[in-house]
C-alpha cells in the first residue's frame, strides 16, 4: 500500500508538489524557505502555471481555515505575499483573483487575528503597481468589510483598537488601488464614499477624548507605534489629496452628513478640526468648492437651531481664511451674500421669536442669546475673511455690504411679514458692525478709490440718524478707512497735550489723490462732524471718536486749505456750544467746548505757528483757572463737576476767530477764508434721515419737486465773477450729482410710501399734460403734405391744399430708389 501511495504522489503535478513542500510538518516551524525559493523560481520560469498555483494555495487555505489549522493559514498567506511581490507577468490577474478570494475568506472569519492577517496581505497587494489592467475586478466587498471593521465593538479594547486600525489601513489600500485606475469601480461614487468617510470620521471622533492621554511624539517614535487618530488623519488626508476637481463634492458631502447626523456642529471643535484637515489636504485651487458647499449647507440649515448655524459659521470662518490664501475663485461676494442673509434672518428670528414669523404653539421657540452669539460669529467671519482679501476686493465687499443696509424710509424685504422699525434698526447695526470688521486694518494709497461716492454718501447719511449706536459705528468705519499710518490709538482719549511729540505721530506728505479726495468730499465730512456735535444723544465715546476723526484728518489728509477749513470748523463748534437757540444739554455744550479746545491745541502744534500756539495755550490756561469744565480733563471723567447752565461765558476763555485769522494770515494762510465763519450747508438729506412719518416724507418730496419745476424757477441776477466764485462753483458742481441721486431716491420713496389717491392724481396730471403735448405734435405732423399738383380754391376765395394719396404722387427720378 505504501508503494501505491508513493507512486500516486510522484504522478501529481509539479506545482502541487512544490506547494506542498513549503508547508512543514509542524506549523510553528514556519515557512520552509528553501522550498519557497524553488516554488518562486518555478513560478517565474513557468508563469502560465501561476494561476494554478494560486488556485491550489486557495484550496489549501480554505481547507485549513475550516479545520481551524491557523498555523498553516499564516504560512499560505506568507507564500502568497512572496509570490505577489516576485511575479509581475501578464498572467498575474488570475493569480490575483485567487489571492483576493483568500483575503476575502480571512476577512469573513470571526477570528480577529485572521481579519488582521487578511488586511495586512491586502495592504501589501495594494502597494504593488500592476503592469496589466483588470477589467472585471471588484472591491465593493472590501470597502464594506473594512468600513465595518472601522466600527468594531469587540469587547477587549486592545483587540478592538487593532481591528479598527486594520480597517483604516484596509480602506487606505482600497483607495490607493482604485483611485488612479480608470478601469476600476469609481471609488468616489456615493455608495463608496458614504462608507469610507464616515468610518474615518468615526475613528477621529471616538479617539478625540483620549487624544490627550496618548503618548508624546518622542515616546511614540520610540515605541514605533502609530495611534489610531494619527493613522486615521493620515488616511483621510491621503484620500482628500487624491481628489480631483470633480470629486471634491463627493468627499465633502459625507462629512456634512456625518456632522449633521451626530449633532457635531454644536461642539464646533471637531467640525473645525475636520474642515482644517480638508482645507489643508485638498489642492489649493479647489478650496472654493469646499466654501461653496459650506455656504449651501448653511442655507439649507437656515431654520435649524442657532447653535448649529453658529457651528457652521465657525467652520466657514476657519475654512474661508485658509481658502483665501490660495484661490478663492468666484465665491468672494457669494460668501458675504450668504453671511449677510444669515445675519438678517437671525435678527428677524430674534425679534419675532420663531422661525416662521408666527407665535403658534407648534412653532419652535428661539433663544435670543443663542441668536446673538450667532450674529457675533457671523460678524467675526465677515471680518476674518475680508482681512485676507486684496484691497480692490475688499473695496467691492464694502460696497456690497453697504448696498445691503436698509436706508431709512425705504421698504425692506425680510422673511417675516410684520418687519418693523426695530428689525430695520437691528439689521443696520449688524451690517455696520460687519463693515467695522471689514474696514479694520484697511490700507490704501488712493482715498478716492477706497471711499467712492457710492460708498461714502450712504455711509454719511447714517451718521445723521437719531440712534447713537449707529452714529458711533459710522464714525468707527470712517476712522478705520482714514487711518493709514496706525495713528488712531494715539487719539483714543481727548486730552490737552502740551507737547504732541510724545504721541510720536507718523506724518506723511499729502498726495495729489488725497488733495482731490478732500476737495471732493471734505465739505461733506466737515458737515457731518458738525451735525454729529449737535446731537443731544451723543455721549463721551462719540466725542472721543469725533476728536480722533478730526486728528486723523489733520495728520493723514491735511494740506493748507484743509487746515484752514478744520480750524474754521473747530471755531464753528465753539459757536455751536455758545448758541442758545440749540436745545443742547449742559453736558453736551461743555463736551463740544472741550472737543474744540483739544483739537485746536493739536492743530496749532501741527501748524508750528508760534503766535497761533501762544493764543491757544493762553486761552487753555485761563480755562484751567476759571472754567475747568470747558476742558476735556474735567468733562470726560466719571465724576465731572458741571454747572447747571452756560449762560455767561467771558470772551477771555474763548478762542477768537479774529485773533487766529490775524496770526495765521502773517504765516501765509488764506485770511479771507479764515475770517469767514463756517456754516454747514443743510440739504434734504438732513431732513430725510430723520423723518418719522409718511406725511412728512410726502411734504418734503412735494417741496423738492416744486422747487425743481421749471414754472417756479426765477431768473437770478448777474453776479460778479471772481476767483473765489469759480472755485466755489467747482466745489458745488460735485454736489449736483448728489442732488440728482437724492431726487431719484425721493421719487422711489414717494411711490412706495405715498397714499394711492395721491399717486393716482399725480400720474393723472402728468398723463393729461403728456396727452396735450402729443395732440400738438400730431396736429403738426399729420397735416396733409403739399401736393405736387398745386392748390385748389375753396368756395370763399381761400386756397386749400388738395390731399393726394402717396401712391399717386409724382416724384423726380433722383428721389426714387
Amino acid at each position: 500500500m505504501t508503494g501505491v501511495c508513493g507512486c500516486c504522489g510522484a504522478l501529481r503535478p509539479r506545482y502541487k508538489r512544490l506547494v506542498d513542500n513549503i508547508f512543514p510538518e509542524d506549523p510553528e516551524d514556519g515557512l520552509v524557505k528553501s522550498n519557497m525559493e524553488k516554488l518562486t523560481f518555478y513560478a517565474l520560469s513557468a508563469p502560465e502555471k501561476l494561476d494554478r498555483i494560486g488556485a491550489y494555495l486557495s484550496e489549501r487555505l480554505s481547507r485549513d481555515v475550516a479545520r481551524h489549522r491557523y498555523g498553516y493559514v499564516c504560512i499560505a498567506m506568507e507564500a502568497l505575499d512572496q509570490l505577489l511581490m516576485a511575479c509581475h507577468c501578464q498572467s498575474i490577474n488570475l493569480f490575483v483573483e485567487s489571492f483576493l478570494k483568500m483575503v476575502r475568506k480571512l476577512l469573513e472569519s470571526d477570528k480577529p487575528s485572521l481579519q488582521i492577517l487578511g488586511t495586512n496581505s491586502f495592504v501589501k497587494f495594494a502597494n504593488i503597481e500592476e503592469d496589466t489592467p483588470s477589467y472585471h475586478r471588484s472591491y465593493d466587498f472590501f470597502v464594506s468589510r473594512f468600513s465595518e471593521m472601522c466600527h468594531s465593538s469587540y469587547e477587549d479594547p486592545d483587540i478592538r483598537t487593532n481591528i479598527r486600525m486594520a480597517g483604516i489601513r484596509g480602506l487606505q489600500g482600497v483607495v490607493r488601488k482604485t483611485v488612479n485606475d480608470e478601469l476600476q469601480a469609481n471609488i468616489w461614487d456615493p455608495q463608496h464614499m458614504d462608507k469610507i468617510v464616515p468610518s474615518l470620521l468615526f475613528n477621529l471622533q471616538s479617539e478625540e477624548g483620549t487624544e490627550s492621554r496618548s503618548p508624546s511624539p518622542l515616546q511614540a517614535s520610540e515605541k514605533e507605534k502609530e495611534s489610531p487618530v494619527e493613522l486615521t488623519e493620515r488616511c483621510f488626508r491621503e484620500l482628500l489629496g487624491r481628489a480631483a476637481f470633480g470629486n471634491i463634492k463627493s468627499a465633502v458631502t459625507p462629512v456634512l452628513m456625518h456632522l449633521d447626523n451626530h449633532s457635531l456642529w454644536e461642539g464646533k471643535t471637531f467640525a473645525v478640526r475636520c474642515f482644517k484637515i480638508i482645507m489643508y489636504s485638498i489642492q489649493s485651487q479647489h478650496s472654493h468648492l469646499v466654501i461653496q458647499q459650506l455656504l449651501g449647507h448653511l442655507d439649507a440649515n437656515s431654520k435649524n437651531s442657532a447653535t448649529v448655524r453658529a457651528g457652521i459659521v465657525e467652520v466657514l470662518l476657519e475654512a474661508a481664511a485658509i481658502a483665501a490664501s490660495g484661490s478663492v475663485g468666484p465665491t468672494v461676494l457669494e460668501v458675504f451674500n450668504t453671511l449677510v442673509k444669515q445675519l438678517r434672518l437671525s435678527v428677524d428670528y430674534e425679534l419675532t421669536g420663531s422661525y416662521d414669523g408666527s407665535t403658534n404653539i407648534g412653532t419652535k421657540i428661539i433663544k435670543a442669546h443663542e441668536e446673538r452669539q450667532l450674529q457675533e460669529a457671523v460678524i467675526r467671519t465677515i471680518g476674518s475673511f475680508a482681512n485676507t482679501l486684496p484691497t480692490y476686493q475688499r473695496s467691492e465687499v464694502m460696497l456690497f455690504i453697504m448696498g445691503k443696509i436698509p436706508v431709512p424710509g425705504v421698504s425692506l424685504t425680510l422673511p417675516s411679514s410684520d418687519s418693523g422699525p426695530e428689525v430695520t434698526r437691528m439689521i443696520q447695526i449688524m451690517l455696520l458692525k460687519s463693515l467695522v470688521q471689514v474696514t479694520a486694518g484697511f490700507q490704501t494709497t488712493n482715498m478716492l478709490t477706497a471711499l467712492p461716492s457710492s460708498f461714502l454718501e450712504p455711509l454719511l447719511s447714517f451718521s445723521l440718524t437719531e440712534d447713537p449706536e449707529i452714529r458711533l459705528l459710522v464714525l468707527e468705519i470712517l476712522l478705520s478707512l482714514i487711518d493709514r499710518h496706525e495713528n488712531r490709538p494715539k487719539f483714543s482719549r481727548i486730552s490737552i497735550v502740551s507737547d504732541i511729540s510724545v504721541l510720536k505721530l507718523k506724518l506723511d506728505k499729502c498726495s495729489r489723490q488725497d488733495n482731490l479726495f478732500m476737495k471732493k468730499h471734505g465739505q461733506q465730512l466737515y458737515r457731518h462732524i458738525y451735525l454729529n456735535c449737535k446731537e443731544e444723544t451723543s455721549a463721551q465715546e462719540h466725542y472721543e471718536t469725533l476728536f480722533a476723526l478730526l486728528g486723523l484728518l489733520s495728520v493723514e489728509l491735511a494740506n493748507e486749505e484743509v487746515v484752514v477749513d478744520l480750524i474754521r470748523l473747530a471755531l464753528a463748534l465753539q459757536d455751536l456750544a455758545l448758541c442758545t437757540d440749540e436745545p443742547l444739554p449742559t453736558y453736551n455744550r461743555c463736551a463740544v467746548h472741550a472737543l474744540a479746545a483739544a483739537y485746536l491745541n493739536l492743530i496749532c502744534q501741527l501748524t508750528t505757528v508760534p503766535a497761533f500756539c501762544q493764543h491757544i495755550h493762553e486761552v487753555i490756561e485761563v480755562r484751567r483757572k476759571e472754567k475747568p469744565y470747558l476742558l476735556p480733563e474735567d468733562v470726560f471723567t466719571q465724576k465731572s463737576k458741571l454747572p447747571s447752565s452756560l449762560d455767561k461765558i467771558d470772551a477771555d476763555v474763548l478762542f477768537l476767530q479774529s485773533k487766529i485769522t490775524e496770526v495765521l494770515g502773517g504765516s501765509g494762510y488764506n485770511t479771507e477764508r479764515l475770517g469767514t465763519p463756517y456754516v454747514p450747508q443743510y440739504t434734504d438729506e438732513d431732513r430725510l434721515s430723520k423723518r418719522k412719518s409718511i406725511g412728512e416724507t410726502i411734504s418734503i418730496q412735494m417741496d423738492v419737486e416744486s422747487r425743481n419745476s421749471p414754472e417756479k424757477k426765477e431768473r437770478t441776477p448777474a453776479e460778479e465773477i471772481t476767483f473765489e466764485t469759480l472755485k466755489n462753483a467747482i466745489v458745488d458742481s460735485v454736489g449736483m450729482e448728489e442732488q440728482e441721486r437724492e431726487r431719484r431716491r425721493q421719487v422711489v420713496e414717494k411711490f412706495q410710501k405715498a397714499p394711492f389717491e395721491e399717486i393716482a392724481a399725480h400720474c393723472g396730471a402728468r398723463a393729461t399734460m403728456l396727452q396735450s403735448k402729443l395732440n400738438q405734435i400730431f396736429e403738426i405732423t399729420i397735416r396733409p403734405p403739399p401736393s405736387p399738383s398745386g392748390t385748389i380754391s375753396s368756395g370763399y376765395g381761400q386756397t386749400q391744399s388738395r390731399s393726394v394719396p402717396i401712391y399717386e404722387m409724382k416724384f423726380p427720378d433722383l428721389c426714387v430708389y
